[in-house]
């Protein structure tokens, strides 16, 4: 839980979120496809917090803590010009998946990202990157808090390499990112963490 947000005002929250996109339609997800129109090459992304498909530690939910996990990736190609992830879940009960956490314009070479990043619009470390906001109405990461009951949810850590630069500014939307990033990924990779209440 953090300090400005109680798990109630979470789920509260999540609720209206998920009432007000119940009419929308597609899971908002992007096929990745490279600039020559074949699929995009395949990254690696790993986290010291949790393997693929195993439970995320409480410290990085909103039952917990709050921060984000470190993640480390490799792979990237040398054409790539910035990164950018996405983290989201599918398993919300509304038609698009909830969106836990924006972040662009990380250095190409970058190869990871500590625990713990800081909930502001841009990054001194790594420099350059800049955040958008999750569906909590934040800038930043905001961690896993499913309806109790709802079963196992499965939050995915989506890194895509990119062949161009982005011309984006910090606290942009999900929605906005894929929508700049169209025709620039060049490779691209994901991590899948759960939790469940």
């Amino acid at each position: 839980m953090t300090a400005t947000r109680s798990r109630r005002t979470r789920l509260a929250v999540w609720a209206v979120g998920a009432l007000a996109a119940a009419g929308g339609c597609g899971d908002g997800r992007q096929t990745a496809v490279g600039p020559t129109g074949k699929a995009a090459a395949k990254l690696t992304v790993r986290s010291a917090a949790f393997g693929e498909g195993q439970a995320i530690p409480k410290k990085h939910t909103g039952d917990g803590a709050d921060v984000s996990p470190a993640l480390s990736w490799s792979g990237v190609p040398a054409g790539a010009k910035e990164l950018a992830l996405i983290c989201d879940d599918p398993d919300a009960p509304r038609a698009q998946p909830w969106v836990h956490w924006v972040i662009c314009k990380l250095p190409a070479d970058a190869n990871g990202l500590p625990e713990g990043v800081a909930k502001t619009e841009t990054l001194v470390a790594p420099a350059g990157a800049v955040q958008g906001r999750n569906d909590f109405g934040d800038v930043g990461y905001g961690g896993p808090a499913p309806p109790p009951g709802h079963g196992v949810h499965h939050y995915h850590f989506k890194l895509y390499a990119l062949g161009a630069p982005l011309d984006v500014k910090a606290g942009l939307t999900k929605k906005q990112l894929l929508a700049a990033m169209s025709g620039h990924v060049i490779a691209e990779g994901e991590l899948v963490g759960t939790y469940q209440r």
